[in-house]
């Protein structure tokens, strides 16, 4: 394609609707190796082991809903984008999963009563560690996968970009955990591969995870979008560095 015809697909793929979490749209044009724990796995066993569930920031509620076989008997979720909220609300709620919208941050409150979980579950939303311990029963069970936020820093510095949350890495995360009272059980770190094998791909992508280029757009990028497909036409792909972290944690009987 001439440079006219790329920067009108790109538009058109910067337009495409994202809804939820489902990214089957780009699936093998851009390609996240998995660390080698499975988050599900273990969060469907310690489902198997509570009486109450709450789901930090369920996106569209697609993840969650996989694991519906292993839900206990009460389960809340939670998700604050307005979009995903109503699809959450359609998905989750015939199911007597209640629904609430609330807005994750590294401070901010929750709207439940202290003790009210046996198990808390987030999986690359924000949160508040004072308040996950608030929420725990005694006893009760913290499971967290998060991205640090040197993901896809490479991917980042092309664009001209700088992680918006460098202080969420795990360190730190154990130590408010612990300052809140919970007692790390499991704490592991994983290092892998992005590979990026098309650029519209790329685009759908950077619109959907805005948080890796604020303010993304073609028009405002589009020398960047040039170049790197340049690099793709000649290596026939991209790679950057990946990486997730696990920290399970317990409240103290």
């Amino acid at each position: 394609m001439e440079r006219l015809e790329l920067l009108e697909h790109w538009r058109q793929e910067e337009q495409r609707p994202f809804v939820g979490w489902d990214f089957s749209y780009i699936r093998g044009l851009i390609v996240s190796e998995h660390p080698p724990w499975s988050y599900a796995e273990r969060a469907a066993a310690h489902m198997e082991q509570s009486s109450s569930v709450l789901d930090m920031g369920t996106g569209g509620g697609e993840r969650f809903l996989g694991l519906r076989t292993h839900w206990p008997a009460n389960v809340t979720v939670t998700e604050e984008y307005p979009p995903n909220l109503t699809l959450v609300q359609q998905r989750l709620g015939p199911l007597a999963v209640r629904v609430v919208d609330v807005r994750l941050t590294y401070v901010d409150p929750m709207p439940f009563e202290p003790g009210e979980f046996e198990l808390v579950l987030n999986r690359h939303s924000a949160f508040n560690p004072a308040e996950v311990g608030r929420v725990l029963t005694q006893g009760g069970t913290f499971l967290t996968q998060q991205v640090p936020a040197s993901f896809a820093e490479g991917l980042m510095t092309e664009f001209g970009a700088a992680p918006q949350w460098p202080e969420s890495n795990p360190h730190n995360y154990v130590r408010w955990l612990e300052a809140a009272g919970l007692r790390i059980v499991d704490r592991r770190e994983w290092t892998g591969e992005l590979h990026v094998h098309d650029i519209g791909a790329l685009v759908y992508y950077l619109k959907a995870v805005p948080w890796i280029v604020p303010g993304f757009s073609v028009d405002s990028h589009a020398s960047t979008l040039l170049r790197l497909h340049s690099r793709l036409e000649s290596s026939g792909s991209l790679m950057f560095k990946a990486g997730s972290y696990l920290i399970e944690a317990r409240k103290p009987d």
